[in-house]
């Protein structure tokens, strides 16, 4: 189907599962923001956006083995090699079974909150690994709805554990990441008993015999994914220490800044889940109609993918400029200098939102088209290239508006 459907209808079967799973993905951390925000308050959305850049870390070698597994599948069943496709498959599941990482940093009076936060959800990064990689290999069989099903499930089985928890049983931080665990455990064991099952291959015992020259082949695909989540996890560490730093030289503080700043990061990931959505439903139908040479349809694909994400930007870009007061409102009160800040955040470092559909869908689309090397290069020039070094540039002489200006300036 992949090589001779309408592309309009596959992207539609295969980009819309996507974007849900993105979405349920992103209900992990909104969910516990609210709960959290609501019971704890201003110290305890700091300390999940403290938190933040471990699971980022997670996310990366999900991504580095999902992602670059699931391309090489559909890149050799394009081209006819079914028996090394399940080899690949039957090695990405093995590396996702056995990776994890973790480091990040934060101010003396969030840092309880971020312990007590951090050291029970580090119990449920393996599972993470496991629903989200397993996620992506799960779509590159062909069952992209399968793949929004299993996180499905742990996203709504950790919104009402987190009620029961943070509000019904009073345990605040922890209730939070005892919500975010128990889901997604589910998550992890529904993905690794579909992928023991697969619609389009059977992975037997000897496929799970790891290859040097599947695992090389996985890595360089899933380096772009990886390489960006990498970028982010560290433009994050240095992001919560400049506005931790010059927050604390400024009317604001040091906390409003991080809680700020880690709520609206948060919710730009929304949108941000549409548009990574709409490139992972893009991916199985550009690298498999790549392997079998049909480049017409790999164009075609990638401009409706691209002209889909310019109208997804635009109108988030619509709702960050007028509506940011009743957007960070849903997540608990604060004073008038934390809405003050919150707003200018959105306002400024968020301008350039209706151009940030492209580069996400391009760099993963020169990956599924076996291509690394561009998709890693484009995936960088954002985060590592510009926003980087302008957020340690610009505060030197902006103060903590040079953190704001940053994000424009690179997104530009």
């Amino acid at each position: 189907p992949l090589g001779v459907q309408p592309v309009n209808r596959l992207l539609s079967q295969f980009a819309i599962p996507s974007i849900i799973s993105m979405l349920v993905g992103s209900l992990y951390n909104i969910v516990d923001q609210f709960f959290i925000g609501q019971r704890v308050g201003e110290l305890g959305n700091a300390a999940t956006n403290i938190a933040f850049p471990l699971s980022t870390s997670c996310l990366a070698l999900a991504l580095l083995i999902g992602i670059g597994g699931s391309s090489a599948f559909n890149l050799a069943m394009g081209s006819g090699h079914e028996k090394r496709a399940v080899n690949i498959m039957g090695n990405a599941v093995v590396l996702l079974a056995g990776s994890g990482l973790l480091f990040f940093g934060s101010p003396k009076a969030v840092l309880p909150y971020a312990m007590e936060y951090t050291k029970i959800t580090a119990f449920g990064f393996p599972f993470l690994l496991l629903s989200t990689g397993g996620g992506h290999l799960i779509r590159a069989d062909g069952r992209p709805r399968i793949t929004m099903l299993c996180n499905l499930v742990g996203a709504v089985l950790n919104t009402i554990l987190d009620a029961l928890f943070v509000f019904g049983l009073n345990l605040g931080m922890s209730g939070a990441a005892l919500a975010t665990i128990i889901g997604q455990i589910v998550s992890g064991a529904l993905a690794i008993g579909y992928l023991m099952h697969g619609k389009t291959v059977t992975i037997r015992r000897e496929n799970l015999r790891i290859k040097w020259e599947n695992v090389t082949r996985i890595a360089s695909l899933g380096m772009a994914p990886c390489s960006n989540q990498v970028a982010m996890m560290v433009v994050q560490i240095i992001m919560n220490q400049s506005l931790k730093h010059y927050g604390s030289h400024s009317i604001y503080g040091e906390n409003i800044p991080i809680a700020c700043a880690g709520i609206i990061t948060k919710v730009n990931m929304i949108f941000m889940s549409f548009v990574i959505g709409l490139s992972q439903g893009l991916q199985p139908i550009a690298s498999f109609n790549y392997g079998a040479g049909k480049k017409g349809r790999v164009k075609e694909a990638y401009i409706k993918a691209i002209s889909i994400g310019a109208v997804l930007a635009v109108i988030a870009f619509l709702m960050f400029q007028f509506f940011p007061r009743q957007i960070i409102s849903i997540f608990g009160d604060g004073s008038e200098l934390y809405y003050q800040f919150a707003i200018r955040y959105f306002h400024v470092f968020l301008f350039f939102t209706f151009v940030n559909f492209m580069q996400p869908i391009t760099s993963n689309f020169f990956t599924a088209i076996g291509k690394p090397k561009v998709g890693s290069f484009l995936a960088l020039t954002r985060q590592i290239l510009f926003l980087l070094p302008l957020i340690l540039l610009f505060p030197l002489f902006l103060g903590i508006d040079g953190i704001m200006y940053a994000g424009p300036v690179a997104d530009c």
